[in-house]
């Protein structure tokens, strides 16, 4: 099955995965090795409000391509069941929307691709 058209919180539940690693390689590569303060510094990229403020600054920018967007779109309007515990609804579906893009081209194989965008929001 194409993965484009796989369910896109499969996609997110993927993204998400890889998202964290990037963010954990380049918070320890930044030299801070205290668990606590990694997982402090861990919460401004993976919290759905930052998430979400990464997907808008690279929809602003226009780095994203029609397909990235597109998934982007399926999974941020896609009726989901679960409610966000530490934020809005619109908020949530935004960094749903970033998690299911990454996840896509994990899958897809598309690592250069993943390494832009989290260079993006890494800088």
């Amino acid at each position: 099955m194409d993965n484009k058209f796989r369910n896109v919180l499969a996609l997110a539940y993927v993204g998400d995965s890889v998202y964290e690693i990037y963010v954990r390689q380049f918070l320890f590569a930044q030299g801070i090795e205290k668990v606590k303060e990694l997982q402090k510094e861990a919460t401004k990229y993976v919290s759905a409000k930052g998430q979400a403020s990464y997907l808008n600054a690279m929809m602003e920018k226009n780095i994203l391509t029609e397909e990235e967007v597109e998934i982007v779109y399926r999974a941020r309007n896609h009726k989901s069941h679960a409610s966000p515990k530490n934020t809005d609804i619109v908020t949530y579906k935004q960094a749903t929307g970033l998690e299911a893009l990454i996840g896509y081209l994990y899958l897809e194989g598309r690592n250069n691709r993943v390494e832009e965008l989290m260079n993006f929001i890494l800088k």
